[in-house]
């Protein structure tokens, strides 16, 4: 058994430590390709800025582990903090595998799709396990709306906001993360936009204060304002997919015709980098590192 002082220095805890202390957010951005495991780096070095890559577990499988360790090389030779986080994790044969043999730094430990009595029961299985192996955990407390890419879909199950219960609940079971479920949803928000329960975030943040850091799951499509209203209400981690990579498919989706290979992914890089510099600015965690 791994004594608690490997918390002192694992990578993830100490971004969101820092994070929750100086009240900014830090961008936890899903990486597909390498392209755009190079773009987030050379982002957060440009905006003197803590980051952290995510991947689901799709890069996993799909790359035998192979993009979770360069950007594990990068994340080591770059001159800020970055840590590595694989994101909804929820088979648990892959959970073992990434704690066991691949350089997290954190896993999501998403049982969401249990109902909640199993639900706990495997998440505090799979914190202690990770624990052992002293990766920093992430839990989903509540059931987020949605599905996303690589992530099981979850569809006929009924999406329930996050109880004061469920958060000590899940805290019990030793987890440094939690993911709240308060009107975010997974992928894209219909016509009217996100509808978000800042009342029940609010009391959420309160309940978890100094006991774990908060996660924000769902953020396509919001407003730079939206953003700054969540981590003014305590989410520390600030899981973003399309915020940060928009720009980058329009311009492979724009330009492939036109341009050579090598330029293509020159430039699709440089498009990965503004666009994440603008959202570490904008979530204050620019000039932090």
């Amino acid at each position: 058994m791994a004594s608690n002082n490997w918390r002192k220095t694992n990578r993830t805890v100490q971004i969101l430590n820092a994070a929750e202390e100086g009240k900014y957010g830090v961008i936890a951005a899903i990486a597909y390709n390498l392209e755009q495991i190079l773009g987030l780096v050379r982002a957060a070095e440009q905006a003197k800025s803590p980051l952290i890559v995510q991947f689901f577990p799709w890069a996993i499988t799909f790359s035998d582990g192979l993009l979770v360790r360069t950007a594990a090389d990068a994340a080591r030779r770059a001159s800020v903090p970055i840590s590595i986080h694989l994101d909804h994790a929820q088979e648990e044969a892959l959970i073992k595998r990434a704690a066991d043999e691949l350089p997290f730094d954190s896993i999501m430990v998403d049982m969401s799709h249990y109902e909640m009595a199993e639900n706990l029961e495997k998440t505090a299985k799979w914190v202690a396990y990770c624990h052992e192996r002293q990766v920093a955990t992430e839990a989903e407390p509540g059931r987020i709306e949605g599905g996303e890419d690589g992530v099981m879909d979850t569809a006929g199950l009924e999406a329930s906001k996050t109880t004061p219960k469920e958060v000590d609940d899940f805290i019990a079971t030793g987890v440094e993360s939690l993911a709240p479920a308060f009107g975010n949803v997974h992928g894209e928000y219909g016509p009217q936009g996100p509808q978000l329960d800042f009342e029940r975030l609010a009391d959420i943040s309160a309940q978890a204060s100094g006991r774990v850091r908060l996660v924000l799951h769902g953020t396509n499509g919001f407003a730079p304002d939206l953003m700054r209203k969540c981590i003014a209400a305590g989410v520390s981690k600030i899981n973003v997919n399309r915020l940060v990579l928009d720009d980058y498919y329009l311009h492979l989706r724009a330009n492939v015709p036109h341009l050579s290979h090598t330029t293509l992914l020159e430039e699709g890089v440089d498009k990965v980098v503004a666009q994440t510099v603008e959202w570490m600015e904008i979530c204050g965690s620019a000039a932090k590192a």
